[in-house]
């Protein structure tokens, strides 16, 4: 007896994506006078056109988080084809940047979260995950040689977990103690960010 095929998740059926854009980048310039995330990366393209343009391409309900007062990011981003969320508490780190993404958009299936700064990450990849967090208490990210990659996906059901989040460290804690499904990959682009300048090229 043929079992019957599962149909195709369609767009309202897949998590929110959220691009974390709103770190300051010290490390790229202490000076604080190059926006790492405005850079332009060898196709010409900025560094957060690309990254914006992976996240949304994979999933199209994506939101970029923002600090206030950097509109020509905000607009590049939206560029790429995420809806721009500023928020002044997102100045206060990683996990307060993601918060404000998970309370903008209440009614997500999950989200998949990606950081700004990693613009090699491919489309398929950020399926992969927002797949695999269809089932509400799932948290996945993408694993190779031991190491955990991004983007990381939370099931719904991590809500009121994610609005606890506040400071710098994300969700570090979160997936240090609540078990992450590994999506195995020998793909580059999850453990490659733009640190420093050297690393654009």
């Amino acid at each position: 007896m043929t079992k019957p095929s599962r149909a195709p998740l369609t767009q309202t059926d897949l998590p929110t994506g959220i691009l974390l854009a709103a770190g300051f980048g010290r490390r790229f310039d202490p000076a604080g006078l190059r926006n790492k995330l405005m850079e332009k990366m060898a196709d010409g393209r900025t560094v957060a056109w690309r990254s914006a343009r992976t996240l949304a391409a994979g999933l199209p309900y994506s939101i970029a988080v923002v600090r206030p007062g950097h509109p020509e990011l905000a607009e590049e981003l939206r560029r790429g084809g995420c809806k721009v969320i500023e928020s002044v508490e997102a100045e206060a780190g990683m996990g307060a940047a993601l918060r404000a993404g998970v309370a903008a958009s209440p009614d997500a299936r999950g989200w998949v979260v990606a950081l700004a700064d990693m613009p090699w990450l491919s489309m398929e990849l950020v399926r992969a995950v927002a797949l695999t967090i269809t089932a509400r208490n799932t948290i996945a990210a993408p694993w190779r040689d031991g190491k955990r990659g991004h983007p990381v996906g939370f099931g719904a059901a991590w809500r009121d977990e994610l609005l606890k989040l506040d400071g710098d460290e994300g969700a570090r804690e979160l997936l240090k103690s609540q078990p992450v499904t590994r999506i195995l990959t020998e793909d580059d682009g999850p453990f490659r960010d733009v640190d420093l300048p050297g690393d654009l090229v």
